[in-house]
């Protein structure tokens, strides 16, 4: 099975200002693209060949873990945005944010902070357990939820090539950022679709 650079659900230029075409071409274009383009090298003629990308990410380890992982990650990470997100509506997600973490803007602070404090490259993530509980947490380098059994609902990309371009070291300025443009729908759907 080849993997394949899926196609952004947004033109290169919807999500600017907040991440600029040149970040997307970047990031998208060659980091995304480049950890696909490994994983197929490094799959061929192993058992790894013929698996799912989630198949692969849980059954892999060192460099095809590290690749699998990326794509996975980053296929989420995209679809988490949005020109026309910003905005969760009243539902069942808005209510289980609000039971965990006591407000929506409770929530929005302790996974801001979550993501500015997530120290060197790796990715922020607001997940859920079998038992439906949601929770914040960091992962390092490629690592990603569900080898520990969580489901992912919202990503946010704190790797450098994720905002240097627009943001340069300013971390805290591309989260807050991310913010105005999160696809609420689709985080929902995540939450809904695994309940």
């Amino acid at each position: 099975m080849k993997h394949l650079l899926p196609e952004l659900p947004y033109n290169i230029t919807d999500l600017e200002p907040y991440i600029s075409r040149q970040t997307i071409e970047y990031h998208y274009g060659k980091h995304h693209k480049a950890y696909i383009n490994n994983l197929n090298q490094l799959i061929q003629g192993t058992e790894f060949q013929d698996l799912s990308l989630g198949e692969v990410v849980m059954q892999s380890k060192d460099g095809i873990f590290n690749n699998a992982a990326q794509v996975w990650n980053h296929n989420l990470y995209w679809k988490c945005l949005h020109p026309d997100g910003g905005s969760l509506n009243p539902g069942l997600l808005k209510d289980a944010i609000k039971h965990r973490f006591g407000s929506f803007e409770k929530f929005k602070n302790e996974f801001t902070t979550s993501a500015i404090t997530n120290f060197g490259s790796g990715w922020t993530w607001l997940t859920k357990d079998s038992f439906g509980h949601l929770e914040i947490i960091n992962t390092k380098n490629a690592d990603t939820p569900m080898v520990n059994g969580l489901t992912a609902l919202l990503t946010m990309d704190v790797w450098e090539h994720a905002y240097y371009v627009d943001y340069r070291n300013a971390r805290p300025d591309y989260i807050n950022s991310l913010w105005e443009i999160i696809n609420w729908d689709f985080v929902e759907n995540n939450f809904k679709n695994d309940s």
